[in-house]
């Protein structure tokens, strides 16, 4: 990759509906040029998909937590995959340094629905307990995928 591939995969990442065109005349290449990296980009599976992002509190999923997971023992990732993957609420998750074995993203139509995704985590045989933190208010929202 070059720097006329960063240069696109930004503005594809501002607007993935962008023309090749319009992307081309602000990275000085033709469209068909544009379309030639892109599909290569694609077939080098550096864009994995264009996709559509939808306001979580428009789509009635304006609840939200920060959830610390702490776990017996010790745990594969494989295992945290495993339990968290049954928990649609879960839009993001991954293990951690510190002392939570994982750090999980929930989101939820309300509090009750919040509190019905965290006993789906809590009562995983390997959970120990969670410690959350609900979201008031949104400040920084950055897609850098």
């Amino acid at each position: 990759m070059d720097n006329l591939d960063h240069s696109i995969l930004d503005l594809l990442r501002q607007n993935a509906r962008a023309g090749y065109g319009d992307i081309g005349s602000v990275v000085g290449l033709s469209a068909s040029a544009v379309k030639r990296r892109v599909d290569r980009l694609v077939a080098d599976k550096v864009i994995r998909s264009f996709t559509i992002q939808v306001d979580p509190a428009v789509d009635g999923m304006s609840t939200e937590a920060y959830v610390e997971l702490f776990c017996r023992g010790t745990v594969a990732p494989d295992e945290l995959l495993r339990i968290l993957s049954g928990v649609p609420e879960v839009v993001d998750a991954g293990t951690v340094t510190g002392s939570a074995d994982a750090m999980v993203h929930i989101r939820a139509r309300d509090i009750p629905g919040l509190e019905a995704a965290l006993e789906k985590v809590r009562l995983a045989p390997n959970v120990d307990h969670t410690r959350s933190a609900i979201v008031l208010s949104r400040l920084i929202h950055r897609s850098i995928g």
